[in-house]
């Protein structure tokens, strides 16, 4: 049943997008028999359901919680964390049971995700793996999970590889959008606005950066713009002023920053200092206001984005302010662009686990089954509509990319002059 191709792929469009943002599910109460007293079949031959507390669910999730990384990417986990004790004490939980949700810090290493994922699996005997986070992190537990039959759902990370080949990784879908297409929409855009400047690019030299060069080198449109020069940095970086004086001596009009939040501030820093001042395109994994604590709004101020969501400062819109109370009353950091991706994971868990327990047997088979039955999914109740409108999720057996459009942020200054993000233009799909 899991026969899978490569996703949908058009034209000079890579790949589309996988979001933004996250699954996961449960496990059973099995006291030594095959199925339990709840009826589960855990499709893995290894991995036997062993005595959970029973009216449980558990799931399990590694972040980045500690450091750099953490204090940039924590709302993600801390979203999801909140959603899930909003589903426990205001809806019951799900299937009638308590969502047991059991995150691990994996301080952004590879090394640390395998530690922390074999527990979840080993020890804790989670049902499902939920938004785990980090290219380099998740890319070191995903054959494992794969391999033991075991939901990998809403990945964190918008690397090429998560959806590219379902065959091979039946149980992983992502939920962030690709890089491969967000760089094929850079490079399409600063065609169609920015036609006779020049382009250079800064990336993380892992599948982070190397798929949004990619996207951003073959769709590039060469009658257009030219390509003079790419920069890479290691993830372990101290600085890349070194690599901002290669690209500012290019003379480049545009420059791309494939980055996370500490380097992207580096470099708009850095070429501020060099007098360099090209029309800057960040990637998404910047666009919450946490930003501007990296670099002031004056430094950030111009500089291009992409999102699928909603934004945090659209207080009068239903969704935002239900996600606002949800995150005051059951979370333990700010509301933030970020949070928001963690709650749209939730909100993708509660709605696939519902349609596994309805299917009458819940089991890692069947959730895998209900995910792959979404079809332009879009909450019917206004209050969880955190997705833009049109932004709507589809998976099947043989395409496991989430999310497949976007809008263009502008990073701008309010009233109060703090940084915000702001939309700009049409929604932009991919399969265009």
């Amino acid at each position: 049943m899991l026969k899978h191709k490569m996703l949908k792929h058009n034209g000079v469009w890579p790949l589309l997008m996988g979001l933004v943002a996250l699954l996961a599910l449960a496990a059973i109460a099995c006291n030594g028999d095959d199925k339990g007293e709840t009826g589960v079949d855990d499709p893995s031959d290894d991995l036997p359901q062993i005595g959970l507390p029973a009216g449980k669910i558990v799931l399990g999730s590694h972040f980045a919680e500690s450091g750099t990384y953490g204090a940039a990417f924590r709302p993600v986990g801390r979203g999801l964390k909140a959603y899930f004790k909003f589903v426990n004490e205001e809806k019951g939980g799900v299937c009638g049971r308590q969502i047991d949700f059991r995150s691990e810090d994996d301080f952004y290493e590879a090394a640390k995700a395998q530690e922390v994922t074999r527990k979840l699996v080993e020890q804790d005997h989670i049902f499902a793996m939920i938004a785990g986070l980090g290219t380099a992190a998740h890319g070191a537990v995903w054959d494992y999970l794969n391999d033991r039959g075991i939901p990998d759902l809403w990945l964190m990370t918008g690397a090429h590889k998560w959806a590219a080949d379902p065959q091979a990784h039946p149980w992983t879908v992502p939920l962030l959008p690709d890089y491969m297409v967000e760089g094929t929409i850079q490079a399409k855009i600063i065609s169609e606005r920015f036609p006779g400047k020049k382009v250079t690019i800064l990336y993380q030299n892992d599948d982070f950066g190397k798929d949004s060069y990619e996207g951003l080198k073959q769709s590039l449109d060469p009658s257009k713009n030219e390509l003079v020069g790419a920069q890479s940095y290691e993830p372990t970086a101290i600085s890349v002023s070194s690599q901002i004086a290669n690209m500012a001596q290019t003379g480049a009009e545009v420059a791309v920053c494939s980055c996370i939040p500490g380097y992207t501030a580096q470099a708009i820093e850095g070429a501020d200092r060099l007098g360099w001042e090209p029309q800057w395109f960040v990637d998404y994994v910047n666009s919450d206001p946490i930003i501007f604590t990296y670099t002031s709004p004056k430094t950030m101020e111009g500089t291009f984005s992409l999102q699928a969501n909603k934004l945090i400062q659209e207080t009068d819109d239903p969704a935002i302010a239900e996600h606002i109370r949800i995150m005051n009353k059951y979370g333990d950091v700010a509301p933030a662009n970020f949070s928001i991706v963690g709650q749209l994971a939730g909100e993708l868990t509660e709605e696939v686990l519902n349609r596994a327990c309805d299917s009458g047997t819940l089991s890692r088979q069947s959730l895998m089954d209900a995910v792959e039955s979404l079809r332009d999914f879009y909450p019917s109740d206004p209050k969880y509509q955190l997705s833009l409108p049109g932004v709507v999720t589809t998976i099947t057996d043989d395409d496991h990319l989430a999310t497949e459009a976007m809008r263009l942020l502008v990073a701008k200054i309010d009233e109060k002059s703090r940084g915000v993000w702001e939309y700009e233009g049409d929604l932009i799909s991919f399969r265009q």
